[in-house]
């Protein structure tokens, strides 16, 4: 199965299962954001709590798209040169996204937790990754 660490998409021609990995490295500034902040208590996690260094949840990649921004702001999701769908800088979905010009946004879709968190060592780039039970 392909894996991805997340810390920053851009574009691949990959569709179907993907495994989301968290890397070794958090960004404690952007946990510090209220909107992030706020999300990270729901889910009784700060910047120290959350999870490093493992697979922590399986997904469907069904899309990639560019992301341009508008002369309002706004994000506009582009497939070619098409615009596709537009995020609005007032929105959840804007405050917790890196918009810029030049960066990739991925669908995903079918996201699920892993009910344990599975150790692995991540990578750059798409990666295989082969599933491994272990506790943590």
């Amino acid at each position: 199965m392909k894996a991805i660490t997340i810390i920053q998409p851009w574009p691949t021609k990959h569709r179907g299962e993907l495994a989301i990995h968290a890397g070794m490295k958090i960004d404690k500034a952007a946990c510090e954001e209220s909107e992030i902040k706020a999300a990270l208590a729901r889910y009784d996690h700060t910047a120290d709590t959350l999870p490093t260094g493992a697979v922590v949840a399986i997904s469907r990649l069904v899309d990639c798209q560019e992301i341009h921004i508008a002369h309002t702001g706004d994000a506009t999701l582009l497939t070619g040169f098409v615009p596709t769908f537009l995020i609005d800088q007032a929105s959840k979905e804007f405050t917790f996204g890196w918009y810029g010009n030049g960066r990739y946004a991925w669908e995903l879709a079918d996201v699920k937790q892993l009910p344990e968190l599975i150790l692995a060592k991540g990578q750059q780039g798409l990666w295989n990754w082969t599933k491994i039970s272990n506790s943590r």
